[in-house]
């Protein structure tokens, strides 16, 4: 079975993917925003349900991105860990209520406000992580330049995030090919020697990866030199797409989910949907 390389360019007929660089780019743009601004749970429900659906039109599979939500569901949990110990009261005082469920040691109790809290604050990333995935799998790093240009960033910074996205692929195949040989050299990269082993195997392929991968920075850069980029403020690009119907469709969704999210979330002018009132 090939290999899926991790956050690059997945090629799918699919909606997702017809939609321009701009579109998807204003769209997650808009969905962070609304995502990050509110704890309320409807609304987080409903924004959870919806990224379902984007999902399954952008016929991406789980296995496509698994090892990227693996990492990202480490850090989440790490994240819930170190909140509740530094501030394992943080619900009760946002809510103005303490139910205790369970009492540890000291300070440390769980409360049902506490745990409602930390279930907002989870579906929060859950919203977010997946539709950033998406929108990086589905759009050709080109057309991302081309998008960030549009919108008025610069192009060369526009370039840098294109280069740097059309290169984690080769990264990852260089990791690849420079592991087997070394392994075909009686190098041991499983787990069957010791942590420490493994770390020292390890060198064999991060120093000619590092390496190589300067050597190949190099190169680009003097090519683009050649070509005289940067001398102009602005330039064309050849991945630009004119906006049709669906994106004008899908941006209208952008602006109603964000105007949607700002009126429930600061309705009663919290943040916070208070269900223990």
């Amino acid at each position: 079975m090939a290999k899926v390389a991790i956050l690059s360019y997945i090629k799918r007929n699919s909606l997702v993917h017809e939609l321009t660089g701009t579109t998807k780019l204003v769209f997650f743009l808009a969905w962070s925003v609304a995502s990050m601004v509110t704890y309320d749970t409807r609304v987080l429900v409903c924004m959870l349900l919806l990224s379902m659906v984007i999902f399954k039109v952008s016929k991406i599979k789980l296995r496509d991105i698994s090892f990227v939500l693996g990492l990202a569901a480490v850090f989440l949990l790490m994240n819930n860990l170190f909140v509740y110990l530094f501030a394992p009261e943080y619900g009760v005082e946002i809510y103005g209520s303490r139910t205790v469920l369970v009492t540890i040691a000291g300070p440390y109790t769980i409360t049902l406000q506490q745990l409602f809290y930390h279930l907002n604050m989870t579906m929060k990333v859950i919203c977010v992580v997946p539709v950033a995935l998406l929108f990086i799998a589905c759009t050709n790093p080109s057309e991302f330049a081309a998008s960030l240009a549009n919108i008025g960033v610069s192009y060369r910074i526009g370039y840098s995030v294109s280069l740097a996205l059309r290169y984690i692929p080769d990264v990852q195949r260089e990791y690849h090919n420079i592991s087997q040989a070394q392994q075909a050299r009686g190098i041991d990269l499983s787990g069957k020697d010791k942590l420490l082993t493994r770390l020292k195997n390890s060198v064999a392929i991060l120093l000619p990866l590092i390496l190589s991968s300067l050597n190949r920075i190099e190169t680009v850069s003097n090519a683009m030199e050649l070509r005289g980029f940067g001398k102009n403020k602005k330039r064309t690009w050849y991945s630009l797409r004119k906006m049709r119907k669906n994106d004008w469709i899908v941006l209208a969704l952008a602006l109603a989910v964000l105007l949607a999210d700002l009126i429930v979330t600061f309705w009663d002018g919290s943040r916070f949907y208070n269900p223990f009132i």
